[in-house]
């Protein structure tokens, strides 16, 4: 009788169903991959040597219910925190409520980039913390043991200026000042002089001035007053802060006949002082290459120094490769660290936990921890989240066609049902 059949047949129908409808359901899930119920047939018993060739099967079975990791559409977002895969690999996830309470945490991988701050900096996605590499003091990734990913708040300190690109072009067209030396100060009624007296006009050619920062932060200005002392010859008188009794440092300059530095070759130090609580004097070496006396009209070229005053982090950003950058208000940008990407030989074999999320099992295989773009790992698309893979289109063509499977083998019990009732008939 083929009530068994039939049977089999309407429970892998109703599996069938259940796993469409769970695609059905999230179609809007971020980084979901949808599934597909497998049947395999089945018999009573292996096909002997030389029978068997008339045997019927007893039904059908559901062998198994495999989900496909292909990637589905990436969408932009505006999130800087919002990432995406673009290719193999999931996002490693450490559960934060275990983390707490010893360190450890269990792990689990997922492909749902939607990842946020919490209150203490770290990136997380739902409760579960990201996992990567944080970079040193010095924006320095080691590879080694992954944790949890970490974007601090603090203010960055300020750096204090050791060294200053300054390159200029003084005008070789230029006549020697009326007035020597260089920096001199005018009387003024009652022909009493203070610091912050302007220095006389004629007493040099051009001046251009730079921001230096001390050990707190502070600014400090350096104004550079330059003198034509002869063909090819010139002399530039550095003065702080507004401060022009006397110069901190001056230097000779020499050019070449057409018109390169000659000398000189190597930086000059000045003593930069600074009331202001922070190392005082500071020393800032002036590195004048680049310099040039064409005939065009004086000019700076090149004005920066290594000092900056601290900041506040203002924005932050991943890259293709994973890398996490800080921007801060002062103009400086860090690199905070690297998320870490896992593949599988055999993604099939991963165990679903549910909140999408996969934990490592014996049929998945062990995880092979990679930044992206390395060995067959995805990029990083940053403000953007995957869609779900799930062709809602197909999954209505699949539901129609489980629905027709469903009454085609409900129709063979009701044939069997009436075949038992003639049987039972029978006088």
């Amino acid at each position: 009788m083929g009530f068994q059949q039939a049977l089999s047949g309407v429970n892998a129908a109703s599996q069938q169903l259940s796993v469409i409808g769970n695609n059905v359901a999230n179609a809007s899930t971020v980084g979901f991959k949808s599934s597909r119920a497998e049947f395999a047939d089945m018999y009573a018993a292996g096909f002997s040597s030389g029978g068997g060739s008339n045997q019927a099967g007893i039904g059908v079975q559901v062998t198994g219910v495999s989900q496909g990791f292909n990637t589905a559409n990436i969408t932009t977002t505006g999130r800087n925190l919002d990432l995406a895969i673009n290719g193999n690999g999931f996002f490693i996830v450490k559960d934060t409520a275990a983390s707490a309470t010893n360190g450890a945490g269990s792990i689990e991988y997922t492909r749902n980039g939607q990842f946020q701050q919490d209150k203490n900096g770290y990136i997380v996605n739902g409760t579960d913390r990201l996992q990567g590499w944080m970079a040193n003091s010095s924006g320095v990734i080691t590879p080694g043991p992954i944790g949890d990913m970490v974007l601090s708040s603090a203010q960055q300190p300020p750096q204090q200026t050791a060294n200053l690109k300054l390159a200029v072009n003084l005008n070789s067209a230029t006549t020697n000042p009326t007035v020597s030396p260089i920096g001199q100060i005018p009387p003024t009624p009652p022909a009493v002089l203070k610091p912050t007296d302007a220095i006389d006009p004629n007493s040099y050619n051009y001046t251009s001035s730079s921001n230096v920062y001390d050990s707190l932060g502070n600014t400090h200005t350096l104004n550079y007053y330059y003198a034509k002392t002869g063909a090819n010859q010139w002399t530039v008188s550095v003065y702080a802060d507004g401060v022009n009794t006397a110069p901190i440092g001056t230097q000779a300059l020499t050019f070449n006949t057409n018109g390169t530095l000659a000398t000189p070759t190597t930086p000059f130090t000045v003593p930069v002082p600074s009331g202001t609580g922070s190392a005082t004097p500071f020393n800032v070496a002036i590195n004048l290459a680049g310099t040039t006396q064409f005939s065009s009209q004086n000019a700076i070229v090149t004005n920066q120094g290594d000092g900056y005053p601290p900041g506040q982090l203002t924005n932050f950003s991943f890259d293709k490769n994973g890398v996490l950058t800080a921007n801060y208000s002062n103009g400086q940008n860090k690199i905070v660290g690297q998320l870490a990407l896992a593949t599988f030989a055999n993604p099939q074999g991963l165990q679903q936990q549910g909140n999408n999320r996969w934990t490592e099992a014996s049929a998945s295989g062990s995880p092979a921890v990679n930044t992206p773009g390395a060995s067959n790992t995805g990029l990083i698309t940053s403000s953007a989240l995957e869609d779900s893979n799930v062709d809602l289109t197909g999954e209505l063509v699949n539901m129609i066609t489980a629905q027709r499977y469903y009454q085609a083998n409900a129709q063979t019990i009701k044939t069997e049902d009436q075949i038992m009732q003639t049987l039972v008939s029978l006088r």
